[in-house]
């Protein structure tokens, strides 16, 4: 029996902690099953309901704002009584019309995003209690901090810019290099990282558990919520049912989007495409409804320069169609998000050809048996909602305008071995091969000899204008202060 039991014991303590049999600390700090009995009842359970306008436009529109109070009648399971249960609907921002997805195992609550929250501000994750969520992710600065590269524990200086928290829901990866799978594994990162919140001693989640659980009001917020005392697991949840809030959407280019659709309605059309006239009906809302947020992100005195709407609506349009065919923006910046969420390899901060030492990008996270060398220093496609709020762009902040980034895509990006075929000039690669020669003018070449090439776009300068004015109608409305303020919690 003593054979066989003590590597049963071992397999269990390991399953339970996440570390080799023997560490010094308790099995329930990584997770615990939950004590129903310790849990606030069934109807005093608050609930959290997503409703987008391509859900059910209805519904929808009947909200009259972000965050709405409501209470259903519901059914207990345990009693069979009906009961009276207060729901919150978030009003999904306009221009995100897919459902917000919540993984089964973390329901959205009100408590459960009310820890997440106070969490996500609060410095309790870091080993020294100086650096939190928001430090780097700050609602002030379009969920990130505006360095190019962030500062933490100790004011160590990291080697990315903070990627912003905007509409990260709707992620597949997290992190530049697309590490974790989940808000809940991204919100596990940063505690446990020696630059940006961890001092190296002792497990990292661990002491945070322990500081969490030297809290009262923590530990009590977490027994009515999942039944038990915090753990690596529930805080992870928690800080993930927060971010899943964080959405922004209502841009001036989604308002044109709804125009269209109603203009083509009244007309009795078939043809569902954007004109000019469309960002004009726009505008001029937007001048009528003294929109501050939209019109500064263009620029634009609300007090006196209504008179250049006919002519920035055709600026406009002429940029969104050089953004769909020839600056080829949309070949990676698609969908709701204007994301692929995939991952490119564009040259940002290659010099003479080669990667910055040690910039593997999405190869370097990709476990050991599937390396894809297709993935060599490719990095997420980062979305384009919240640009003006949340620059500097690329992943190392390396450009700190949106005219440079135009023109850094203009020159095709930065030739090197692994540049993404969707940058390359693959008919002048082609020539090249077909020749046989190897001109002077071509200074990459993969190690099996073959040219890499850039695209270039040869943008002229007004295309290069109409196509940033553009981007700029996709600067979205701000992170709405429920969620964004830091001191704002409902009654």
């Amino acid at each position: 029996m003593r054979v066989y039991f003590w590597p049963i014991l071992l397999l269990t303590a390991f399953a339970a902690t996440g570390d080799a049999p023997g560490a010094d600390a308790p099995a329930d700090l990584d997770w615990m099953v939950p004590n129903e009995g310790l849990k606030r009842p069934f109807k005093d359970q608050a609930s959290m309901v997503f409703v987008t306008r391509g859900q059910n436009r209805k519904a929808w529109e009947g909200l009259p704002k972000f965050w709405n109070d409501f209470v259903q009648e519901v059914v207990d399971p345990v009693t069979g009584a009906k009961v009276p249960r207060k729901v919150v609907l978030i009003k999904v921002p306009l221009g995100i019309n897919m459902p917000v997805p919540v993984p089964a195992e973390n329901p959205m609550t009100v408590a459960r995003w009310e820890l997440g929250k106070k969490l996500f501000f609060d410095s309790i994750l870091c080993s020294d209690l100086t650096v939190s969520c928001s430090t780097c992710h700050s609602p002030k600065n379009g969920y990130t901090d505006g360095a190019r590269f962030s500062t933490g524990i100790s004011g160590k200086v990291g080697g990315m810019s903070a990627p912003p928290v905007l509409n990260s829901a709707f992620n597949r990866h997290h992190f530049w290099d697309g590490r974790a799978t989940s808000l809940e594994d991204q919100a596990q990162g940063p505690p446990q990282n020696s630059i940006e919140m961890f001092d190296g001693k002792g497990n990292a989640w661990h002491e945070v558990v322990k500081r969490v659980r030297a809290k009262p009001e923590y530990v009590k917020a977490f027994e009515l919520e999942f039944g038990h005392a915090p753990t690596r697991d529930s805080i992870a949840k928690a800080i993930a049912a927060y971010e899943r809030t964080v959405l922004v959407g209502n841009s001036i280019h989604d308002r044109a989007e709804v125009a269209m659709r109603k203009r083509v309605e009244d007309e009795e059309g078939n043809k569902f495409d954007i004109l000019p006239k469309d960002y004009e009906t726009v505008l001029k809302q937007a001048f009528a409804n003294k929109d501050l947020n939209g019109l500064k992100a263009l620029n634009l005195d609300v007090a006196k320069d209504q008179v250049k709407v006919a002519e920035l609506a055709n600026i406009i349009d002429r940029g969104r169609v050089l953004f769909f065919n020839k600056a080829r923006c949309s070949a990676c910046h698609v969908g709701e998000s204007f994301t692929d969420l995939a991952f490119h390899n564009l040259g940002v901060g290659v010099k003479d050809g080669k990667l910055p030492e040690g910039d593997l990008g999405r190869f370097g996270s990709l476990p050991t048996g599937h390396k894809d060398h297709g993935q060599m220093g490719a990095f997420k496609t980062s979305q384009l909602r919240g640009l003006l709020s949340t620059k500097p762009y690329m992943h190392d902040g390396s450009e700190d305008t949106l005219e440079k980034v135009v023109d850094f895509y203009d020159k095709g990006g930065n030739a090197n071995e692994f540049l993404d075929p969707k940058m390359r000039d693959t008919d002048a690669e082609a020539k090249v091969i077909k020749s046989g020669m190897k001109p002077k003018e071509v200074t990459v070449w993969t190690r099996d000899g073959k040219p890499i090439i850039p695209l270039k776009l040869n943008l002229t300068v007004d295309e290069k204008k109409d196509l940033v004015l553009f981007l700029r109608t996709l600067e979205s409305d701000p992170v709405d202060a429920t969620v964004a303020d830091a001191k704002w919690f409902p009654k």
